[in-house]
């Protein structure tokens, strides 16, 4: 294995730049995919390799239910520095499952309190809850509902109001809080991941922005619902759940509302800077996945050799 085991722990360094890039070049829905992909990817390469360091290191403490043969020096000259990686590999481990653990069952958590707190109210796929609160977001579920507030609908005028709901059936018919949370759980499995989680945050927002605009017929309805809305709202329970005033960057999604709609194209051409970026993350990705990959399989026919029979 040798020092490309380390591989996928660094490689998600090369995410800021590339979500800067495809923030501001690519449509919102294909950068979106792309990143959600690269930080999903990355994150599984990540968490395997630390895997991978925790078994040599756990081979090598005294007392351990691992066959013998797991510490001999042929496993352990499989890492380099085994004895300080290995071990360090172990709480980091530990901590990256408990970390994603605690971030999926908080999501599950708030979107079954959500389904319940909606439980008395009819079954049409708008929920209005009688709450001075202004707030409004997409719950996702068996029956997608948008669940917005009365404090809400008397902030906004009728044409706004039309935009908050297109807005966030857009969410619900394109499944961005998969997205979100994949992000989420990435960023947890590696910090270097966080810029790829902050930027799908914002371009889902975006991604929902464009189509609301197509559906109302006005960019700058969906402008001025979102920079309303946004004065008056506390926003979402949680991060995973998207909504109309998302948190962040608004001005920059009512600037780019106000400005031309972006281009449709799905991939950038090669020989422009978002072009390279994209290519960059596709290549490094799939180092990270071939990294971890022959890791695994090396460290597994290492094991398997030194396994007494």
């Amino acid at each position: 294995m040798g020092v490309f085991v380390f591989l996928p722990l660094v490689l998600p360094l090369t995410a800021w730049p590339i979500a800067r890039l495809a923030e501001q070049h690519l449509h919102p829905r294909a950068a979106t995919w792309l990143l959600s992909a690269v930080a999903g990817v990355l994150a599984v390469c990540s968490t395997l390799c630390l895997a991978l360091l925790m078994v040599v290191g756990t081979a090598q403490l005294p007392g351990n239910p691992l066959p013998d043969g797991w510490s001999d020096p042929e496993v352990r000259e499989a890492v380099p520095y085994d004895e300080i990686a290995g071990k360090a590999a172990i709480p980091a481990l530990i901590a990256v499952l408990a970390a994603c653990t605690r971030t999926a069952w908080r999501h599950h958590r708030v979107r079954r309190r959500a389904e319940r707190a909606l439980a008395g109210l009819p079954a049409t796929p708008v929920a209005v809850l009688p709450d001075e609160q202004p707030y409004a977001y997409a719950l996702p579920g068996r029956r997608n509902r948008i669940v917005v507030t009365t404090g809400m609908l008397a902030g906004l005028g009728s044409a706004e109001r039309r935009a908050l709901f297109a807005h966030e059936r857009v969410h619900l018919a394109r499944r961005h809080h998969r997205f979100l949370l994949t992000v989420q759980l990435a960023a947890r499995a590696n910090p270097f991941l966080r810029p790829l989680r902050t930027a799908v945050t914002y371009l889902a927002e975006r991604w929902a922005d464009e189509e609301a605009a197509g559906a109302v017929g006005s960019r700058r309805t969906v402008a001025l619902a979102i920079g309303k809305s946004a004065l008056i709202s506390r926003g979402a329970p949680i991060a995973t759940l998207a909504h109309f005033a998302a948190p962040g960057p608004v001005p920059r999604r009512v600037a780019a509302l106000l400005g031309p709609a972006p281009a449709t194209r799905i991939w950038p051409p090669v020989f422009t800077r978002v072009g390279l970026a994209a290519w960059t993350a596709a290549a490094g990705t799939t180092a990270s996945a071939l990294s971890s990959a022959n890791a695994a399989v090396t460290l597994f026919l290492i094991l398997h050799a030194a396994t007494p029979m």
